[in-house]
């Protein structure tokens, strides 16, 4: 995906969400990949407060099952005591290993960085291609989202990211896609959260990943 082609898509999301909490900033998408749809997703959403986990967990994967991709929750697959403590490399990996045992092929990570002001954000942004580029490596070193209850301080603004990252047994464990968002109601969890995943789920369905819309053809026509 071209300069032209981001410019575009974020011009329309911008307008399709000024109404809502949350914006679609950027997206960055592997350009080797036109097209994804996974068996089955683990969801992860890396943050501190368990009453905010389990409701953006909840809903995002109550969303991608109405759109027919089936999900799971990382509450329900990791033994609670896994985010008490850092995991190291050798953790993840054996992780991988039962997330595959499990039928899982893709996980969408989602991870809120709290910013104080819009000159940060752009900063952050220029190198959003250029940072993890599988999940081992981007939950090893954010973790500490889960354990460090100063991890957050207070701010207008929160910048979150999703990732979305494929461990299929017979392809390269790689990011397939990355958006960031931006909160402005981060107190008002449940309006936050309802907002931010329907921008989530628009964009990985303009993206064709994961929801691939069916193509409108004669057949699919009643005449």
């Amino acid at each position: 995906m071209n300069k032209i082609e981001t410019y575009i898509i974020l011009l329309i999301l911008g307008f399709l969400t000024s109404c809502s909490s949350s914006e679609l900033i950027e997206v960055w998408k592997n350009p080797d990949i036109e097209s994804f749809e996974a068996n089955k997703v683990l969801v992860i959403g890396m943050t501190s407060d368990l009453d905010g986990r389990k409701v953006f967990e909840k809903k995002l994967t109550a969303t991608l099952k109405k759109n027919g991709v089936k999900s799971e929750k990382s509450l329900d697959f990791f033994q609670k005591s896994f985010t008490d403590s850092p995991k190291t490399e050798e953790d993840l990996i054996t992780m991988e290993g039962k997330l595959l045992e499990a039928g899982f092929d893709a996980i969408l990570l989602s991870k809120v960085l709290a910013v104080e002001d819009r000159l940060t954000v752009v900063q952050a942004y220029r190198n959003m291609d250029k940072d993890f580029r599988n999940f081992k490596d981007d939950y090893y070193k954010n973790q500490d989202i889960y354990y460090e209850e100063d991890y957050y301080e207070e701010y207008e603004i929160y910048h979150a990211e999703t990732s979305l990252y494929c461990i299929c047994p017979d392809k390269e464990r790689e990011l397939i896609w990355k958006g960031s968002i931006d909160i402005t109601e981060p107190e008002n969890v449940k309006k936050a959260v309802s907002d931010y995943v329907k921008v989530l789920i628009w964009a990985l369905k303009g993206q064709k990943l994961l929801i691939i819309e069916e193509e409108i053809t004669n057949e699919n026509i009643d005449l």
